[in-house]
């Protein structure tokens, strides 16, 4: 019999080989027609005595890259409403238990079946791993093994919460599943859930030889009353006497797994994240009861992650959205194919210094360029520094390390860019200074070449003013540190040509980051909303709301790093250059805040500018940990404790004010792609991802309840958490951002 996505062939020794090879896809899946092959493959294991096992292997340079996460998003969230709740439960339960058990016949087929892993194996392509007897893996450096669905906000639904705990215990699966890590192949073995490290391209010979070793084996009773099969057949926890490594939930040792692990899951997730939290309540009570059991555990709380609008928020945004906007889909059409050969950085300091390292690391040739030729160095030396650290880990070698800084050439002439295909700017937030070396470096540009200046909030309309042609004139502003921040927000001038933006997202692509587009704009998108964040954290100090308390609370919301500590970061005197600028451009318009004299008062008569200079809102001791600068609360009048404020609605304030930002810019057409503005929100500022984004996060509450709330706001706390005229628009009609402005999907695996 043929299969779709299967090869099925049969040995003289008896052993199946079962290869997964679906057509017209890069990667394997798992699909409702590769769960379908799979479910009668197995039968034809079970009934077919000629077959004495089976061997499970990939066509494809991976293994199975997991679920169809687009499938998985439709079914994800509170539905449609063409089924009542109760009825999309139920089918929502017995489709995801149909898969679980359909795993459960794999390893229970009274056959040994062995998987030869030879690449990436991750989420539900792990599982169907974990439910074989053994798993053959090559040494591929490229392959990775994990669970990561708790990444995007599932668990694993495969059997993965209870058959990875019953293989090498809680305490050590807990942290692969509730942090979503990928394992290296050697890794994997050295902990007990690979069986065999082989060479790559032996993976399916070994797994051979497993089983004619396992066919040669004595069969054994399972159970009292069961069959006789081979001992290779049963799986651990099948086994009469098994107990979980370690120790289960009422053991001394096991308990402490889950009470400990529990109290450290409340404090790093504050309630946020069900899937967290599900996983944990699904491995305590599962590994208590016989597998089939679990796996109805399991499904249960799969079914009510699925059911959760943040679960739906968080597959949308962190998968869905962010392969759409990382593949391009933003980039204009018709546009040739544009490659960078040779990239030109005006400014070595810390942006120029990152982009020159992506950017080399990416095979091009960099013109770091800088007004003295110690700076350029330095700037270069940063990449130095990065591979220094790379080689000591073993990520990289002293080889790869000669040939990326060969391609960085510091410099103080403006005469080595000639010939750039682009040069970025990233020199200081001065309107003058970006203005003089904008003038003297296009004219070094390719005949096709592109400029582009990395401006986090001066409008591009004006900064293209300086050059002799502003529609090849476009904003890339990227997020520090460099090498680590995965956004680039690509920012389009009046001028600015369809032409010259497809050129700047293929540049992007070229250094494997994700971009968004937005119009030009003071703070344009990312700035401009991040900003709303930090000030309310100044406007809570000026209230006279105690700083712990507002750190604490910014924490609670799912924000990466409190707001006071991130003003600290990006420097208290880059805000306060900002604002100057700012006023300066917009005169009487200008709008003075609570935050303008407290920053002012900080960096100008204190010299408190931040982390860079050892103080700021926090005091940073060379010889100890960060702290709350004890000053603070004396300077801002602090004298409300917790019994005085609400901190529910201080985390609304945090979350909605950002929310608003986000709304307002996609009303003015600052952003006009919902991907964009989720997807920028949780790369670029770290918006709480459990949301999936603010506009996701309005969608979550309603449009509705969402003005009221900040209408009530606004009457305590001011015009700034008025909501405009696109959000009273949707709340009338009872619309959301993603069906009122809801983007062409595409399909999507992993």
């Amino acid at each position: 019999m043929a299969y779709e996505n299967f090869g099925f062939e049969v040995d003289g020794d008896g052993i199946a080989l079962i290869t997964w090879d679906m057509p017209d896809r890069s990667m394997n899946v798992l699909s409702q027609g590769s769960m379908g092959d799979l479910a009668d493959i197995i039968e034809k294991i079970v009934g077919d005595d000629a077959i004495k096992g089976a061997v499970l292997t990939s066509g494809k340079s991976a293994f199975c890259a997991g679920a169809d996460l687009s499938m998985m998003g439709g079914q994800a969230g509170s539905g449609d409403g063409s089924q009542s709740k109760e009825e999309r439960v139920k089918a929502l339960y017995e489709n995801n238990l149909k898969f679980n058990m359909l795993l459960r016949r794999l390893e229970t087929c009274g056959k040994p079946v062995a998987a030869a892993v030879n690449g990436t194996a991750l989420g539900g392509g792990l599982e169907v791993t974990l439910a074989c007897h053994a798993r053959i893996v090559g040494d591929n450096p490229k392959t990775q093994l994990g669970l990561p669905e708790s990444k995007v906000g599932l668990l694993p639904g495969g059997g993965g919460t209870q058959r990875l705990p019953r293989l090498i215990g809680a305490a050590a699966a807990l942290p692969l599943l509730l942090q979503g890590t990928a394992l290296k192949p050697a890794k994997a073995v050295e902990m007990g859930i690979a069986t065999k490290l082989v060479k790559p391209g032996e993976e399916v010979a070994e797994a051979k030889a497993w089983l004619k070793e396992a066919l040669s084996q004595e069969k054994v009773k399972l159970g009292k009353r069961g069959p006789e099969v081979l001992p290779a057949a049963i799986q651990p926890w099948d086994r009469e006497g098994y107990r979980l490594p370690g120790g289960g939930p009422q053991d001394k040792g096991g308990s402490q797994v889950f009470t400990i692990g529990n109290a450290q899951l409340q404090k790093n997730t504050h309630g946020n994240y069900p899937a967290q939290t599900y996983i944990m309540q699904a491995v305590y009570e599962g590994v208590q009861v016989p597998m089939e059991a679990a796996l109805r555990i399991e499904t249960r709380y799969f079914t009510k992650l699925l059911m959760d609008p943040r679960s739906k928020a968080m597959i949308r945004s962190l998968f869905l959205s962010m392969q759409e906007l990382s593949k391009g889909a933003r980039r204009p059409a018709g546009v040739p194919k544009f490659e960078v050969k040779k990239l030109g950085i005006l400014g070595a300091g810390m942006m120029g210094a990152g982009i020159a390292y992506v950017s080399a690391q990416a095979g091009m040739d960099v013109v770091l360029l800088d007004t003295d030729q110690a700076n350029a160095e330095k700037g270069k030396a940063y990449s130095e520094k990065l591979l220094d650290k790379a080689i000591s880990r073993g990520k990289s070698t002293e080889e790869k390390k000669a040939a990326l800084l060969a391609k960085i050439k510091p410099t103080t002439s403006f005469d080595d860019l000639e010939g750039c295909d682009l040069v970025i700017e990233a020199v200081f937030e001065n309107r003058e200074i970006k203005a003089e070396v904008t003038k003297k470096s296009e004219p070094k540009l390719a005949e096709n070449g592109i400029y582009g200046s990395n401006t986090s909030t001066l409008p591009i309309t004006g900064l293209a003013e300086a050059s002799a042609k502003p529609e090849n004139f476009i904003g890339i502003h990227f997020f520090s540190p460099v090498d680590k921040m995965q956004l680039v927000e690509i920012i389009l001038g009046a001028k600015t040509s369809e032409e010259t933006l497809a050129k700047a997202m293929d540049y992007v692509a070229q250094i494997r980051k994700t971009p968004i587009v937005v119009n030009d704009s003071r703070g344009f998108y990312t700035s401009r909303c991040f900003g709303t964040y930090v000030s309310e954290g100044i406007q809570m100090l000026a209230e006279g709301i105690k700083p712990a308390i507002i750190e604490n609370v910014g924490k609670m919301t799912g924000m990466p790093m409190p707001p006071l500590a991130l003003n600290d970061e990006v420097s208290l005197d880059l805000g306060y250059k900002v604002r100057q600028q700012t006023k300066k451009d917009l005169g009487d318009k200008y709008v003075e805040g609570p935050a303008d004299s407290l920053i002012e008062k900080m960096v100008v008569d204190l010299g408190r500018v931040g982390k860079k200079a050892g103080k700021g809102f926090y005091d940073y001791p060379e010889d100890g940990k960060k702290r709350i600068w004890p000053g603070l609360e004396e300077l801002v009048g602090s004298n409300k404790s917790t019994e005085d404020v609400d901190i529910e609605e201080l985390k609304k304030r945090f979350l909605y004010i950002q929310a608003l930002e986000a709304s307002r810019c996609f009303e003015e057409e600052v952003v006009t792609d919902v991907r964009d503005a989720d997807v920028g929100a949780i790369l670029g500022w770290g918006f709480a991802p459990w949301a999936g984004g603010p506009l996701s996060l309005i969608d979550m509450v309603g449009a509705d309840n969402f003005v009221k709330e900040c209408d009530a706001l606004a009457q305590k706390y001011g015009d700034r958490f008025k909501p405009g005229a696109l959000l009273r628009d949707m709340a009338g009609k009872g619309e959301s951002f993603y069906t009122r402005f809801a983007p062409q999907k595409e399909k999507a695996a992993a």
